[in-house]
């Protein structure tokens, strides 16, 4: 994060936090331009991946990918998928998912993969609104994900600001988008599949993953170890 617009995407809670790192990355950013240019976005590609291989499918990084200076050139609000469209796990909620990746090329078993990320961490109030986490091994990347999903009993949780779902232990949360996967059936075939085959899901995921890390860059070297 390099600039005011994406801090204000923050919660209110983290915009002076989010202010503060932003600051820091200017100062190092004019402190040692050419290196910050290339270790930011190379180190936060290789973060996320290497976090989902422990445990999980082994991916290709490509590295090489260089920071945008121009402000002008951030991405815009409104462009990455929303947990809920206001009608909780309805249409709209499932149309808004399927708009954001058939824009970027993703198609329903891309979506479905990809969702089984949530494997892996937690929601919290501060950052999101939302609170809990998905599995009760939120540090292996697993395909638990889909087998709670479709295995348990998802409820409104009454007790959360936010409107989230919660197993009948009130230990778990789903999240409307998440709850989609099983009201659209052309969505829920692939829950079926995933819960099943841990094997396939890897595969499935590696294969998205790898594509959704892609997209907008060129000219990058893959990491040969």
């Amino acid at each position: 994060m390099l600039y005011v617009s994406e801090s204000e995407r923050a919660s209110t809670t983290k915009r002076k936090i989010a202010e503060i790192v932003l600051k820091m990355s200017i100062f190092l950013a004019r402190l040692s331009r050419w290196i910050w240019f290339y270790a930011v976005a190379n180190t936060y590609q290789t973060v996320v991946i290497r976090c989902a291989e422990f445990l999980g499918p082994t991916m290709e990084f490509k590295y090489g990918r260089v920071d945008e200076m121009d402000p002008s050139k951030v991405t815009p609000n409104g462009r990455l998928p929303d947990a809920d469209k206001g009608d909780h796990a309805g249409p709209k909620t499932t149309q808004g998912l399927r708009d954001v990746f058939y824009r970027m090329g993703f198609d329903d078993q891309e979506i479905v993969a990809l969702s089984g990320a949530h494997a892996l961490g937690r929601c919290h109030a501060d950052a999101s609104g939302y609170v809990g986490p998905w599995s009760s091994t939120p540090l292996l990347f697993n395909n638990s994900y889909y087998g709670l999903l479709k295995g348990l009993k998802w409820t409104e949780n009454t007790k959360t600001k936010k409107f989230q779902y919660e197993d009948p232990s009130g230990q778990l949360m789903m999240l409307p988008s998440d709850i989609v996967l099983l009201e659209d059936e052309n969505f829920k075939k692939y829950v079926d599949v995933y819960a099943k085959d841990q094997k396939k899901f890897f595969a499935d995921f590696k294969n998205a993953f790898e594509k959704l890390e892609l997209l907008g860059t060129s000219g990058l070297n893959t990491l040969k170890e």
